[in-house]
């Protein structure tokens, strides 16, 4: 209710100041001959003033006072002739004000109704996070996105194929616990655009193997259930994507399906993060790369992350890319002529850009190890350790890195 009494406030407000002017611009009417009269006059009292200066001589004052002088009564004649100036008509003017308020006032309830969501209530960050996990919570299975799927093409192939994968399917069918069997099937029915039936052959697979596979095996079963449900992310795929990354939490193709999950259950933010990551860590050649660059850029526009392009390895790098932005020969020109002060804020301004890098999008150890550098010299200890703490738990288990990074914080002081 608050919101609309400001809404209606603000429209009424606008509208009626500019109805306001309308109808005083109408009650100004004029005759011209009112305004020429004002203009000779002054000019009468601006001879005076010249004569007395001495910019004029007297027979020129007489000149001009003469031609104003008849200005004069010819104003003063159309003045008599005139009762009133040109004015805006009465009720037009009236009947255009009131069009102005309704046309804004209604004009603004009808664009709020059309772009607006009427009803919806401010929502926090808390309550965008807890709707994303209800989402997530209640979002169809894997039996309802199938059934909402159309039927895939039939793929061209031969009919000595399709005959084989038939066998093929009946002497598995015999077979419970041939383990090679399912295997291949999988890969036939696939091959057909047969997604159910493959990723259930995979199901038998894994359970036949009683544990003993690998992290590809649950990958390929959340990737079947994905192209099964024309792209969705279900429960169950899920559950596969979180087997996959718990034995192998580099797995490239499941990092880029569990972000695609996160993006459809409304965590855009998180999404974001782990396509960047896996982005910064991947090839260039890699079949995932290409599908998060390919959606990245929207997926940041949604979490109000600010892009910038990340280049996998292998990828043709810009120059200076990934590095801190330093200052140009332009820069450094102007910063001679700066104060000590503004040279200061010059560089406070570098670090900041680097510090919101590398908090949204990571970076190399060799930007945190600068980023802890530079807050040291510029003697924000306090920064330098949250700084040197978070670079920690990023590269935990990274021997190497981790030295890099402690070598850093102990030439800022921050670290023994």
């Amino acid at each position: 209710m608050v919101f609309w009494i400001l809404i209606a406030f603000m429209a009424l407000a606008i509208a009626g100041l500019m109805a306001l002017v309308l109808l005083r611009s109408r009650a100004t009417g004029e005759p011209p001959a009112a305004y020429d009269l004002r203009v000779y006059r002054q000019q009468l009292r601006d001879v005076d003033k010249d004569l007395a200066r001495g910019v004029i001589n007297e027979a020129d004052a007489g000149r001009i006072r003469t031609e104003v002088s008849r200005r004069i009564l010819t104003a003063d004649a159309q003045l008599q002739a005139q009762t009133e100036g040109a004015r805006q008509p009465r009720m037009a003017t009236r009947a255009v004000a009131v069009i102005i308020v309704l046309g804004i006032c209604g004009g603004t309830l009808a664009i709020y109704a059309t772009l607006g969501a009427p009803g919806y209530g401010d929502l926090s960050l808390k309550s965008r996070i807890a709707m994303a996990q209800e989402r997530a919570d209640s979002r169809p299975s894997q039996g309802e996105a199938e059934a909402q799927v159309p039927p895939f093409p039939t793929p061209e192939v031969e009919d000595s194929y399709r005959q084989l994968v038939d066998q093929l399917r009946q002497t598995v069918a015999k077979r419970e616990d041939d383990a090679q069997g399912q295997a291949l099937l999988v890969q036939h029915e696939a091959n057909l655009g047969n997604f159910i039936a493959a990723y259930q052959a995979k199901e038998k697979y894994i359970n036949i193997m009683s544990g003993d596979v690998e992290a590809a095996d649950f990958g390929e079963l959340a990737e079947l259930m994905i192209m099964a449900a024309g792209g969705y992310v279900s429960p169950e795929a899920e559950k596969a994507l979180s087997q996959t990354l718990r034995l192998d939490p580099e797995n490239g193709p499941a990092r880029y399906y569990y972000g695609l999950m996160l993006g459809q259950v409304g965590r855009p933010d998180l999404s974001y993060q782990i396509w960047a990551e896996t982005l910064r860590k991947g090839n260039a050649d890699d079949p995932w790369v290409r599908g998060i660059q390919s959606q990245i850029e929207e997926m940041a526009v949604r979490a109000g992350v600010d892009y910038q392009p990340i280049q996998p390895k292998g990828a043709p790098t810009p120059p200076f890319a990934g590095a801190m932005p330093g200052p140009g020969a332009a820069d450094v020109e102007n910063a001679a002529e700066m104060s000590e002060a503004d040279q200061a804020e010059m560089i406070r301004g570098m670090v900041a850009r680097l510090s919101d890098r590398l908090a949204t999008e990571g970076g190399t150890v060799q930007e945190w190890s600068r980023l802890i550098g530079a807050l040291g010299v510029l003697g924000d200890l306090d920064q330098a350790r949250v700084i040197y703490d978070e670079a920690r738990q990023t590269f935990a288990g990274d021997a190497a890195a981790l030295d890099m990074i402690t070598q850093a914080a102990r030439q800022a002081g921050v670290a023994e």
